[in-house]
């Protein structure tokens, strides 16, 4: 079954331990919410499954409609549905990154800027240090615990979260604890800078192709979405927000960087909504563009907004993502 108390915790990070290599080590943040509460965030850093080095992904400049969505900074731990529209985090439906861009990492090695803890080090203490940076840890919560203090940092009562990665696509034991919109992520905000880091886990185990309903590994279908032929078919613009009316004149710019035609036939678009458009059933030449226009209730929402491409199959092929201010200045195409 899903994640039963999923959500997010925004909070002060006031420090860290690393557990080193063994065992089923963690990467462990104490946080401080601007109540006084004291959380635990366990951050895996090794797989119990093979492979057992862990896929990550960060972005340094995260700019997705999701951090509009988020509590109020700092108020601690907030439960949240899992379903779109909301702030619940999904690796692939929600177009937070390329997953093209994944790559693994060794728990914790000897030496300097080598590992996932080295990676996740750069952020955190940086967090620490900074007065006003929150941290954003979506997963599952556990505790509180009374009588029972924390068993890495000793406050009491426990209390915390763990299940911070891809909460879906799991296989043997792992899948039960598949879902949608359940995913664990790591957000850190740096109001200075008005800006927003964004880490993202999971296990190389994992399917990259889920059913939208229970989040299980669709049968017969590749790992992840830049593995799928043709992968070289991407959306690389959009005009969100076109001078004037906006209905039936926005428009997805889409790319064909293979080096073989690609048969468009079947293709579709489909927005934050789900609303689905067909792409014009034609060849598109290796290096070639296409500008489709919405209609027939494909809408690009000002307010921020997802884009998504499906193949013949209806499998996610590649997405993109845009915030209310990017969205803003009418007659602006995004670039992805």
């Amino acid at each position: 079954m899903p994640l039963k108390n999923y959500g997010v915790l925004s909070a002060r990070a006031v420090a860290r331990r690393r557990e080193g290599a063994t065992d089923t080590p963690h990467y462990q943040i104490h946080l401080r919410d601007t109540h006084g509460t004291d959380y635990r965030a366990a951050v895996n850093v090794q797989s119990q499954q093979a492979p057992s080095e862990l896929l990550y992904a960060v972005v340094d400049d995260f700019r997705h409609p999701l951090t509009a969505l988020l509590p109020a900074t700092g108020t601690g731990w907030a439960p949240l549905p899992s379903k779109a529209g909301t702030a619940a985090v999904d690796f692939i439906r929600g177009n937070l990154f390329d997953p093209a861009k994944l790559r693994t990492l060794p728990p914790d090695l000897p030496g300097v800027d080598n590992d996932l803890a080295d990676l996740l080090d750069h952020f955190v203490l940086r967090a620490v240090a900074d007065p006003a940076a929150v941290l954003h840890v979506f997963g599952e919560r556990f505790g509180p615990e009374p009588g029972k203090p924390d068993k890495v940092f000793g406050f009491e009562p426990g209390n915390g979260v763990h299940d911070v990665h891809m909460n879906q696509g799991n296989s043997g034991r792992f899948k039960g604890d598949d879902g949608v919109y359940q995913d664990g992520a790591l957000l850190v905000h740096l109001p200075a800078e008005d800006r927003w880091i964004a880490v993202f886990l999971a296990f190389q185990s994992q399917a990259w192709h889920t059913d939208d309903a229970t989040g299980h590994t669709l049968p017969g279908t590749p790992g992840r979405p830049d593995d799928h032929t043709p992968a070289g078919l991407r959306i690389v613009s959009a005009l969100v927000n076109p001078v004037g009316p906006d209905r039936g004149r926005e428009k997805v710019t889409v790319l064909n960087t293979s080096a073989a035609p690609v048969d468009l036939t079947g293709w579709q678009l489909a927005d934050r909504s789900k609303h689905r458009l067909s792409l014009p059933a034609q060849r598109l030449e290796p290096g070639a563009s296409l500008a489709v226009s919405g209609g027939g209730g494909f809408e690009l929402e000002n307010g921020g907004g997802v884009i998504t491409l499906l193949d013949p199959a209806g499998l996610k092929v590649h997405g993109v993502s845009y915030t209310a201010k990017q969205a803003k200045q009418e007659g602006r195409t995004l670039t992805f």
